[in-house]
């Protein structure tokens, strides 16, 4: 049973007791679109979680058979609509993205595993916030569109730093600039799905995936995401000061001490992934 529960405006935080948070998009007659609501509460999600040490590993997901279809149109229509020149301006979109992209790098920089649980579709900026997590689970009725270019737009969210680093640039460029449909079999064999799931047993399977973490270092694990999300633009000279920053910082910390002695006395290791599997 989770010992929080976190109800926000267009979706729900819990976080159990052994320190997993999930987040859920609750807009599902809307197919949880990305309403400027859901957007801020993306925004207090990250905050409830980046400051809650008891949290280990954040799993997103969608309720009602969809992850996230995108832009909220209907709200964008109203808006092309409305009698507010500046809410209709360049000026205002270009702002209200630049708000959006202030929690979406917290999202791809927060310290813990983030594991986005796709199922249903995943559209536009549903997919952009797909990728931003560390590991994509999918259902077999998943499905993945960069489907910026039928409604006359530019991809967004951060699609253009994470969809070539995820699939290489000549397949990014494809799903970018033809805005087709990709199965969750397929993403699987680009390489941006982690692994498939029957649909009823997409979240229970996330949210195991995500307490094998738990007994991970947390100092280690972040920094480990830290200087890995710098990898395709930081030089090797930069990378390795960095890595050797790192390693002084988590040399020190109880967790390595507690496992080196763990180790001498012969005794399993806490964190093992192979053996967390069976």
């Amino acid at each position: 049973m989770p010992s929080d529960i976190i109800p926000l405006r267009e979706s729900q935080l819990t976080i159990d007791d052994d320190g997993v948070a999930l987040f859920t998009h609750q807009r599902p007659a809307a197919r949880n679109a990305l309403s400027m609501e859901l957007r801020a509460d993306y925004r207090d999600m990250l905050a409830h979680v980046e400051s809650d040490r008891r949290v280990r590993a954040l799993v997103l997901t969608g309720a009602g058979g969809s992850f996230c279809a995108g832009g909220d149109l209907k709200a964008i229509k109203e808006r092309q609509a409305g009698n507010d020149a500046d809410q209709r301006s360049a000026d205002a979109m270009r702002r209200r993205l630049q708000s959006t992209h202030v929690w979406m790098e917290r999202l791809r920089s927060l310290e813990v595993p983030v594991i986005a649980a796709v199922d249903g579709p995943a559209v536009g900026a549903g997919f952009s916030i797909a990728l931003a997590a560390d590991f994509i689970l999918a259902s077999t009725r998943a499905v993945f569109c960069m489907s910026f270019a039928k409604i006359g737009l530019v991809p967004d969210l951060g699609v253009f730093h994470f969809l070539p680093r995820a699939v290489g640039l000549p397949m990014a460029k494809e799903l970018a600039l033809t805005a087709r449909r990709v199965s969750a079999a397929e993403g699987r064999q680009l390489g941006f799905v982690h692994t498939l799931h029957a649909p009823e047993a997409l979240l229970p399977e996330a949210m195991r995936f995500a307490s094998r973490f738990v007994a991970g270092p947390r100092e280690a694990m972040g920094l480990t995401k830290s200087l890995m999300n710098k990898s395709f633009e930081t030089s090797y000279a930069t990378l390795a000061e960095l890595e050797c920053s790192a390693q002084a910082v988590v040399s020190t910390a109880p967790y390595h001490e507690a496992a080196v002695e763990a180790f001498v006395r012969g005794e399993p290791a806490a964190y093992d992934w192979d053996r967390s599997a069976g």
